[in-house]
């Protein structure tokens, strides 16, 4: 499209204010207070927490210490996880295990090289799970990439909070660095979310995928797509196309 063509580059560097950290069920609540600490040390502010119930807060509050009372005054609590990531444009997923779905997975410090760029004009979540199991694979199908912290062999997964230090950290040296590139505002996930329920449902409807297990067949669809980089306007074109296909095929069977 033109508009990708015509985009100039631009020197910047990363924007701290458009990177949020989301904890979705933590077990404990120091956990989420030490998170809040660790992200306000590297620069990070907004801290978003999926949960059934409220957490501790005394116990919030004394692990983020009063150094960062801040962050957890401000923190948002959700229901749901798609309604914690509505609005952000990039997603990226913490997972400690490989294979099936979960890749291809890329370390802290090339993701955080590909977020200076990224965070100029959109909105970005750090995604981690519970601290036990971590993220499903159903709840790793809404990110745009897969993040992996290297450990040695015989430690699998690292504590909560310090996962969160480690990404943050590297996205604050990241962000230390002025770097050239332009990346205009992507489609956000609740329009990606939307495209991707309008996709499964044409897909089955013309046999091109099983309706047994469609989410399976639609993870490499997202994967697709989560290498292009949707824009809104162009999510907005491929939602057209699937209407038009929708009311082509049911006028042709009428």
């Amino acid at each position: 499209m033109k508009e990708r063509e015509n985009q100039q580059a631009v020197k910047h560097r990363a924007r701290m204010e458009n990177i949020a950290v989301v904890l979705h069920n933590p077990k404990y609540a120091g956990n989420i207070g030490a998170a809040a600490r660790s992200a306000k040390n590297m620069g990070v502010r907004d801290l978003i927490v999926v949960c059934p119930e409220p957490p501790d807060m005394e116990d919030v509050r004394r692990m983020a210490t009063h150094l960062a009372a801040d962050v957890v005054e401000r923190i948002r609590y959700c229901g749901s996880l798609e309604e914690a990531l509505s609005g952000f444009q990039f997603i990226a997923g913490t997972t400690s295990r490989a294979g099936g779905m979960r890749g291809p997975l890329i370390g802290p410090r090339e993701l955080a090289g590909r977020l200076v760029d990224l965070s100029a004009n959109n909105r970005i979540a750090l995604l981690f799970g519970p601290e036990d199991i971590g993220l499903t694979n159903e709840e790793l199908r809404l990110c745009h990439a897969f993040v992996s912290v290297p450990t040695a062999k015989e430690f699998k997964s690292i504590n909560l909070s310090h996962a969160v230090m480690i990404l943050c950290y590297e996205v604050f040296t990241a962000s230390a660095a002025v770097t050239e590139g332009f990346t205009p505002r992507l489609a956000d996930s609740s329009e990606l979310e939307g495209m991707y329920r309008q996709l499964r449902e044409m897909f089955v409807r013309i046999d091109y995928i099983r309706p047994e297990n469609p989410e399976y067949w639609m993870s490499h669809v997202r994967r697709f797509f989560s290498r292009l980089m949707l824009y809104s306007k162009e999510v907005q074109i491929i939602r057209g196309i699937c209407r038009q296909i929708d009311w082509y095929t049911s006028n042709k069977k009428a």
